[in-house]
């Protein structure tokens, strides 16, 4: 008989026990592992150690496994987008668009050609039904909500998708695993995305993006530094920049406050929470709403610039071609072009979009343009001038 509900196998402790609750609840249940990279030979992708563990998992559940190769489609649906917003100086998160595009578009096809009726993941979310259909709701363990990932689902793919893991701390998680003796009780939890594995991002970044070196220059166009490439570097970073003393300046860290992409040119300034970062107003592009449609034209709610930020209390205007206008109660630090913004009522999740802009001065009015995103339009001065 085939399995009611396919479980996506990552060769994880989460997935191993969300697959082991749904066995426990004498649920109809196979596993799936999902290769969504290509091994470049690197040796840093350990694709091949997750299937290993994958397998190994199933045969102590005792329940059947299925291989499937995404790789194609992760590099054309989600690893191209990859590389265009960093060749535009934004800064991607591809998290959220394997999240769409693999796992729950053709993971979910691929468990239905196998006769499934559902998938299930390890993520640490919740699903309910609310007046207004499917809603999806942060996890009990704050520390480990993944709601900011899952905000591009919609209620097709909330409908068809268990989060088994959605009421448990992380600690209960691995105690589960532990007492069924299962071997990726103590694994490290993965961090960061498969292709790029422990290795260094810059390197790898390089491998597809050719360096185009420039200069380091503060908001008001003094030379103190050249970078290798203004696509390495993210607002509000402060490592890699490799600015020790500068003469005539004080002997305190750095951090990107600013990107001209076309000029090839890196923004800089000394303070951590430096004014050239902090904005009140965000500009996104079209919104996704998982209810299908958003709460209101105008409304209140709270939002996530980045994965684990505490609410922030803003405003939002929804404009007739879907962006977004998000007015924040209070200034906000390095919101960056490329990332997305989410935004919940309470535990629930409402969507969420790309940002496109903001309004903080050294960047990022809403008048920029796509290739531009990065771009301070505070003049800077050249070599000659400064």
């Amino acid at each position: 008989m085939n399995a009611r509900i396919i479980v996506g196998m990552s060769g994880g402790v989460d997935s191993s026990v969300a697959a082991l609750l749904l066995r426990n609840a004498r649920e109809s249940v196979a596993g799936l592992f999902m290769q969504n990279w290509a091994d470049d030979g690197s040796g840093d992708c350990r694709a091949e150690d997750d299937r290993r563990d994958a397998v190994a998992v199933c045969g102590r559940l005792g329940i059947p496994i299925h291989f499937r190769d995404f790789s194609a489609e992760y590099w054309q649906e989600v690893f191209e987008h990859f590389l265009a917003e960093y060749a535009a100086g934004r800064t991607p998160n591809p998290d959220v668009l394997c999240n769409r595009e693999v796992k729950f578009k053709h993971f979910l096809d691929a468990a239905r050609e196998l006769g499934a009726e559902r998938i299930a993941t390890g993520h640490y979310a919740r699903i309910d039904a609310g007046d207004d259909g499917w809603r999806l709701l942060r996890a009990r363990d704050r520390d480990k909500d993944q709601s900011y990932f899952l905000h591009q689902l919609g209620q097709a793919q909330l409908a068809a998708t268990a989060f088994p893991l959605g009421d448990l701390p992380k600690q209960d998680v691995r105690t589960i695993a532990r007492d069924a003796g299962l071997s990726t009780a103590a694994k490290k939890d993965s961090t960061g995305i498969c292709f790029i594995g422990e290795r260094d991002f810059r390197s790898f970044l390089a491998r597809y993006l050719p360096a185009r070196p420039g200069e380091i220059r503060t908001p008001d166009g003094r030379v103190v530094g050249e970078h290798p490439g203004v696509f390495y570097f993210t607002l509000g970073q402060r490592e890699g920049l490799q600015l020790g003393g500068v003469r005539g300046f004080a002997p305190a860290p750095w951090y990107v406050v600013g990107k001209d992409v076309p000029g090839d040119v890196l923004v800089v300034d000394q303070q951590r929470d430096s004014r050239w970062l902090m904005s009140t107003t965000t500009h996104t592009e079209a919104a996704h709403w998982i209810a299908g449609v958003p709460p209101a034209q105008r409304f209140a709610c709270t939002a996530q610039t980045r994965y684990r930020q505490q609410d922030q209390a803003c405003e939002v205007a929804v404009a007739a071609d879907g962006s977004l206008e998000v007015a924040f109660a209070q200034p906000q630090r390095a919101v960056t072009p490329g990332q997305s913004l989410v935004l919940y009522r309470g535990d629930i999740c409402l969507g969420g979009a790309v940002i496109a802009a903001t309004d903080a001065p050294c960047g990022y009015g809403p008048s920029a343009s796509a290739a531009t995103m990065g771009a301070a339009p505070t003049p800077i001065r050249s070599k000659t001038q400064a």
